[in-house]
């Protein structure tokens, strides 16, 4: 039986598991071949940390670095859509419960505003 999320570990083997499911996706992998990895990950787990938990450890603006992504590399609906799949994909996969389905809500809602944002 699968566990909720607890903390930041369930969170980084969210996050790590996700990215590397990203990193050889035919849909959006390309878009993370120069990320820096090293800098990426504590970024996001500090993002979702406080996304899951409400710890405030998160003080940038994704949406801000995403439009400019944007207009150097145009994103589409299916980007999202399939950046969405593998996430949900994810959770399900490692953890179930209430931490669970708020990371699953978030990632949704986020995906959802950010869409709206950008090709607005």
């Amino acid at each position: 039986m699968k566990s909720d999320i607890t903390g930041r570990k369930d969170l980084e083997l969210l996050i790590n598991s996700f990215y590397a499911k990203v990193k050889n996706d035919e849909v959006i992998g390309h878009f993370f071949n120069h990320v820096n990895w090293e800098k990426h990950l504590p970024v996001m787990y500090d993002f979702w940390e406080n996304a899951v938990f409400y710890t405030g450890t998160y003080t940038g603006n994704p949406l801000l670095m995403h439009k400019a992504f944007h207009k150097k590399t145009p994103l589409t609906a299916d980007h999202f859509t399939r950046w969405q799949d593998l996430f949900v994909a994810t959770v399900d996969e490692l953890f179930a419960g209430e931490k669970a389905m708020l990371a699953t809500q978030r990632a949704l809602s986020i995906s959802a505003v950010m869409q709206i944002k950008i090709f607005n």
